[in-house]
């Protein structure tokens, strides 16, 4: 995995570090060690999908947690413009089983330029445009 330098991080590997998931937690954790001078890049989707569960259940730590975790891993947030919409109904009109979060994650990869994508989504490994592992995968 050295001949990546920007890694999109989709929701589940964020999930599976911050929350101490049994299956992956160990994973991810080495993977922040091993792999911390990358150019990390999440999307404004991402920030959704994790914040759901703490405001749900009223726990603001996790929400502090969260932020707190992407500011020390400098993982930028890029926002849904136009032109990811674009590129994710693009990507959706050749897969036609993607979900269009899952197009949204995928194009704002694309668009920022990132050499992987790290899921635990096994469906998005067909995606051609950008090399996309799962948490399984991780070295």
């Amino acid at each position: 995995m050295t001949d990546f330098k920007k890694v999109f991080i989709d929701t589940a590997p964020i999930i599976y570090y911050l929350q101490k998931s049994e299956l992956y937690y160990t994973n991810m954790k080495e993977f922040w060690e091993k792999y911390n001078e990358y150019d990390y890049v999440t999307s404004a989707i991402t920030v959704t999908e994790y914040l759901t569960y703490p405001y749900k259940q009223e726990d603001m730590t996790l929400v502090d947690l969260f932020y707190a975790f992407m500011n020390e891993m400098d993982i930028q947030v890029k926002s849904i413009d136009e032109r990811i919409a674009e590129k994710a109904a693009q990507i959706r009109a050749e897969y036609k089983f993607f979900k269009a979060v899952d197009a949204l994650q995928l194009a704002t990869a694309c668009i920022m330029e990132c050499d992987l994508f790290l899921t635990n989504d096994k469906q998005l490994r067909q995606f051609k445009e950008i090399k996309c592992i799962t948490v399984d995968e991780l070295e």
